[in-house]
């Protein structure tokens, strides 16, 4: 009798724990913000103070923002999914005025699967048993080793 009552309980906490958990990250300027920049006539600092500081800047080129937003969805252990992602690229010229802005979405990424190996070392590979046991016997009297001295001033 407990048993059946119990059910439809652990039923509904097992459909709670697979529901989808939605994340959004990022920064992306409202349109009203954006419609206030001008190619050729906006400056780095109005562009700052109306969308405020960019996600990030081109690692090789200060006058490139990007202005970063994505939106995953996770179900249970499984890798997130990408619902949404856009990009707003704000290029400047030499004098610091707007000079292109861009938009890209989900579709114009490119996924990129990192290469997972290690980089070879020199020197010595030890075991478990040698990193647990490999210092035992080392910490007696060494011969020609200075003794340490104690709280009292002896040796």
């Amino acid at each position: 009798m407990r048993a059946s009552r119990l059910a439809p309980l652990g039923m509904a906490v097992l459909i709670a724990a697979c529901s989808p958990i939605v994340d959004s990250r990022g920064n992306l300027p409202e349109a009203e913000d954006l419609d206030k920049i001008h190619v050729g006539t906006s400056s780095k600092e109005q562009v700052a103070s109306l969308l405020g500081s960019p996600s990030s800047v081109a690692t090789f080129d200060a006058n490139t923002w990007y202005y970063i937003s994505k939106r995953t969805e996770t179900v249970g252990f499984f890798r997130p999914d990408v619902l949404d992602q856009k990009v707003l690229t704000i290029r400047f010229d030499e004098a610091g005025l707007v000079k292109e802005i861009a938009r890209t979405d989900k579709e114009a990424g490119e996924e990129i699967d990192p290469i997972n190996r290690t980089t070879p070392t020199s020197g010595q590979s030890f075991s478990v048993w040698q990193q647990l046991f490999g210092n035992l016997g080392r910490f007696g009297d060494v011969p020609g080793r200075r003794a340490r001295r104690t709280s009292s001033g002896s040796y």
